[in-house]
């Protein structure tokens, strides 16, 4: 790609200012639990984005378990169970 191309790509995409920047990772940190925060009101972008980061990688940790687990308690509930209609009206 010649550098003319990339110049005009760039020019042409929307700049995002400083300001939208801190008011997004300021929206990041709000989705942070307060134990993750380490009660820090302004940390870094940085350091938001690697909480953010850590939080959802426990978030998939979490749901591969509770996945993992329901399988389990599936595959040894009776079909017809009140535990397995349960189960199944969840999942609906």
């Amino acid at each position: 790609m010649s550098s003319r191309r990339s110049r005009s790509r760039q020019t042409s995409s929307p700049r995002i200012t400083d300001d939208q920047i801190h008011e997004l990772v300021s929206k990041l940190q709000a989705l942070l639990p307060e134990t993750r925060t380490h009660g820090s009101d302004k940390a870094s972008a940085s350091k938001v984005l690697q909480e953010i980061c850590n939080y959802i990688r426990s978030l998939h940790r979490e749901v591969d378990d509770l996945s993992g687990r329901l399988s389990e308690l599936l595959a040894t509930a009776d079909i017809n169970s009140a535990q397995a209609s349960i189960i199944r009206n969840l999942l609906m």
